[in-house]
């Protein structure tokens, strides 16, 4: 019996073993496998867009074709001091006949002077003032607003403290030349303010989060969206009942961007040429990017589309199991396959991201090293901090985050 009962449990130790082995080097298999899959979906759609792009240029030779009308829509609210890049870089624009519609969000500040301004410099300004916005999205509310009386076959959106490139409306109108494309997402990267770890880092990780976006799109999984950069086609929104149909999200361009992949006939697509580049202000303390990005990453663990929410999910939670390995790796050897699979993808992602968007991040150097490491440590915080109900706050009543 004593030998029956060793055979029993060397069989159990061996099946363990088998399984643990199976779990660990599975772990690294799938988790490399899929970053595989992601930088493939990254070039596709960097091809794409490659193509698309060469439209702003047959736009340009074909001037006298008709083209659609633009209407960009820009809520505001206590944005003078820093709304002047934004205005400064719209009256480079190189679209002519383009709608500018400036929703004013109760500001109390100098921002709608300034509006008016820009107003009597520029043509085709068109200016909301709100008394009231009784949210509870506030943004959403302002854009919807702004949508109501916009003229326009495509919606161009983007932010107060952005700047964008001279190119900009045109280059984006060109990614819609398909009719089969109801939303264009594009890249949005960060100023740096000053040098140094955390100017640079968030730069870093605002270029990371957009390539993830940029490859998912090209695997047709696009599961998020950078409000301050996108482009819709009216028909779009009426397939989805409206900008103020969106659920009400701390995420609201990741809530429409599900929107459109589940009701609509359209598909999504993201920008990577430089011609569409948008450069945003970073944030000022470690405080403020902790609250944005845990809002940005609760917006996709949570989100109420559920194939966003599977991927999303899957991959913060495989990044953040690889870095909790990492410090019992002395006691338990056998799980370096974690980290190790982890640390492989992440140089994946940064060098597809250097090469594809370089030319919108600072200059590191070896210092992305330090970078490539600390992004998935930063995501893992972000994961843990989501599944324990903590809760970023709002976008500020006074003066919104990007």
């Amino acid at each position: 019996m004593k030998s029956i009962a060793n055979i029993v449990y060397l069989g159990n130790m061996v099946s363990a073993l088998v399984l643990y082995n199976i779990f660990r080097f599975g772990f690294a298999f799938v988790f490399v496998g899929l970053h595989g899959v992601l930088m493939t979906g990254l070039f596709l759609e960097w091809r794409r867009d490659k193509r698309a792009a060469r439209g702003t240029s047959l736009q340009v030779a074909e001037a006298e074709a008709p083209k659609p009308l633009v209407s960009v829509v820009i809520p505001i609210r206590n944005e003078a001091l820093r709304m002047e890049g934004l205005l400064r870089t719209l009256a480079l624009q190189d679209c002519p006949g383009t709608e500018y519609i400036f929703v004013d969000d109760r500001s109390t500040d100098e921002s709608p002077a300034l509006l008016q301004r820009f107003a009597g410099t520029w043509g085709n300004v068109r200016i909301i003032a709100l008394t009231e916005n009784p949210g509870p999205n506030h943004k959403q509310y302002a854009l919807s607003r702004g949508i109501d009386i916009a003229r326009g076959e495509l919606f161009l959106f983007t932010d107060a403290d952005c700047e964008v490139p001279p190119s900009w409306i045109r280059a984006m109108t060109a990614r819609m030349a398909d009719e089969r494309i109801g939303a264009v997402i594009g890249p949005v990267f960060k100023l740096p303010r000053g040098k140094g770890f955390f100017p640079v880092y968030q730069c870093f990780d605002h270029a990371i989060r957009y390539m993830y976006l940029a490859a998912s799109t090209g695997i047709g999984a696009a599961g998020g969206g950078f409000g301050n950069n996108l482009i819709l086609r009216r028909e779009t929104l009426d397939c989805i009942g409206g900008y103020e149909r969106i659920p009400p999200s701390p995420t609201e361009d990741a809530a429409l961007i599900s929107q459109i992949r589940a009701k609509s006939k359209y598909q999504v697509r993201s920008a990577c040429g430089a011609d569409v580049f948008v450069m945003t202000r970073g944030e000022t303390s470690w405080g403020d990017l902790l609250n944005q990005t845990l809002r940005w990453n609760n917006g996709g663990l949570f989100s109420p589309e559920i194939s966003t929410r599977l991927n999303f999910g899957f991959l913060m939670i495989t990044i953040s199991m690889g870095m909790i390995a990492i410090p019992l790796v002395p006691f338990i050897p056998s799980l370096w396959p974690l980290p190790a699979a982890v640390l492989l993808a992440m140089t994946m992602n940064t060098l597809a991201t250097l090469n594809i968007f370089g030319a919108a991040v600072p200059k590191a150097g070896p210092a992305w090293i330090l970078h490539t490491v600390f992004t998935p440590l930063y995501f893992t915080l972000l994961t843990i901090l989501g599944f324990l109900g903590v809760k970023p706050s709002w976008k500020d009543a006074t003066v919104p985050r990007a």
